[in-house]
């Protein structure tokens, strides 16, 4: 026989009962213990996560009003609010059961019980149990992606050969439950990276959670990662999960990760190694199963030569390594993500038809764009919204290089200058080297090795 794997635990200081009940349900559960008080439920409770506790309603000679099973449910229900209760007695007092289940047991058996009466009850306390935990996470999970809502969901636009290999790293390593590190510049699209491995694994109709450890305050870090129980501190009006316990079966993202403190990052390995977490103010562990993705934007390689950054949670962390290419190095794809982003916003505010003329989009081809995907989002919805026509021109675009001509003027490195006076001569001229080297007071060959050395 199969048995159900579930944690009985049967309380009645009547060792007759004690033992009649676990020799009968050792036979249909995994695991089943008895305790002849009810006074010895913290020790156990601090320990096991316990499905169903069968509860004697008296445990006082020559009392037999069920007000002491009444205290005990109550006082399960404060420190083990999800566990199942089944009261039962040898009295048949209807008004005394109705009133044990407005005060949250789950159903009541009376003395001496038939066995398959006793199993059928104790099944449906444990299927009521598990779909309320069920439930429960959902709408935790629900809470928790409402509060990622402002990520963008876009996909992957580009075929530039970085982003074609990019691609095709991502179906490769996302059918595996490998750790995935994801570094490239803000604004470069971690996010959806993340999420593209999430979608291209086996864990796609299981939970994505989002964690950005840059926002995240590092006295809310056990809190928020690992959960915590009712009590914990001074806001914990509640049993809460932690966003590990959410991704459960799905794929954790732990986004910045490069921004977390050296002391938060000892405590994330260890819980990474034992693939074992404690909620806050709770004494029992509980195992988790989540694919993890993680990502940040500084250079993390450096971090650790430094001591910066834990080399063995590095190690933990990085199965595979992804590198998102910045715009800069893949010019060709901007025409395509404009369009994409041109037709989003005409459709956002109400100009579907909106265009950009050729010289706009070479303007903005031509600008190194710092931001990366983010700022080019941004620059494309507000020429949508200033546009006075559904035509966007070079005067649409004019703020763009003037932003990039303060930029440079503000660099102290003089080859991001000499980059730029260089490519600004070219422009001016259109493409006459003999007229930008004349206007740079350069020699045409001397204007050549420029050009090679910067790759213009």
């Amino acid at each position: 026989m199969n048995k159900t794997h579930a944690h009985i635990l049967i309380v009645d200081d009547d060792p007759d009962v004690l033992t009649t009940a676990r020799l009968f349900l050792k036979h249909h559960y995994t695991t089943v213990d008895t305790l002849d008080h009810p006074r010895e439920l913290n020790g156990v409770l601090s320990k096991h996560d316990v499905d169903i506790i069968l509860l004697d309603m008296n445990f006082t000679k020559g009392d037999n009003d069920g007000r002491e099973g009444l205290y005990w449910l109550n006082h399960i229900r404060e420190i083990a609010e999800d566990t199942s209760v089944v009261l039962m007695t040898a009295y048949g007092d209807v008004e005394l059961a109705v009133n044990a289940i407005k005060k949250g047991a789950t159903d009541f058996v009376l003395k001496p019980w038939k066995n398959e009466k006793l199993l059928a009850t104790l099944n449906t306390a444990l299927q009521l149990r598990r779909s309320v935990k069920k439930v429960n996470k959902l709408e935790d999970t629900r809470k928790s992606m409402e509060l990622d809502r402002d990520l963008a969901l876009g996909e992957f636009i580009g075929e530039s050969p970085a982003m074609k290999e990019l691609m095709k790293s991502i179906q490769k390593v996302g059918n595996t439950d490998a750790n995935v590190l994801i570094l490239g510049e803000n604004g470069t699209g971690k996010t959806l990276v993340a999420r593209a491995l999430h979608r291209a694994s086996t864990r796609a109709f299981d939970s994505f959670i989002h964690v950005d450890l840059g926002a995240l305050n590092e006295n809310l870090f056990e809190s928020e990662l690992f959960g915590h129980k009712k009590g914990a501190f001074t806001d914990a009006h509640q049993d809460r999960a932690g966003r590990f316990e959410l991704a459960d079966t799905g794929t954790l993202f732990l986004d910045e990760i490069g921004n977390l403190p050296i002391h938060l990052q000892a405590k994330l390995l260890t819980v990474l190694q034992n693939r074992r977490l404690t909620r806050l103010g709770d004494t029992k562990e509980q195992s988790f199963d989540v694919r993890l993705v993680c990502a940040t934007n500084m250079p993390i390689h450096e971090m650790v030569h430094k001591g910066d950054f834990r080399q063995d949670l590095l190690y933990r962390i990085n199965t595979v390594e992804l590198i998102i290419p910045p715009l800069r190095e893949r010019v060709e794809d901007i025409p395509i993500l404009i369009h994409h982003f041109l037709t989003r916003f005409g459709k956002k505010y109400n100009k579907p038809e909106i265009t950009l003329s050729k010289e706009a989009e070479h303007q903005l081809m031509d600008y190194h764009w710092p931001g990366n995907i983010r700022e080019l989002e941004h620059a494309v919805e507000r020429m949508v919204i200033l546009s006075d026509s559904s035509h966007i021109t070079l005067e649409d675009v004019s703020f763009r290089q003037q932003h990039a001509e303060d930029e440079a003027l503000q660099t102290l490195n003089l080859d991001e200058m000499e980059r730029h006076l260089i490519d600004k001569a070219i422009r001016k001229h259109k493409g006459n080297i003999s007229k930008a080297a004349s206007d740079l007071g350069l020699t045409r060959a001397a204007l050549y090795r420029r050009i090679e050395k910067h790759g213009i």
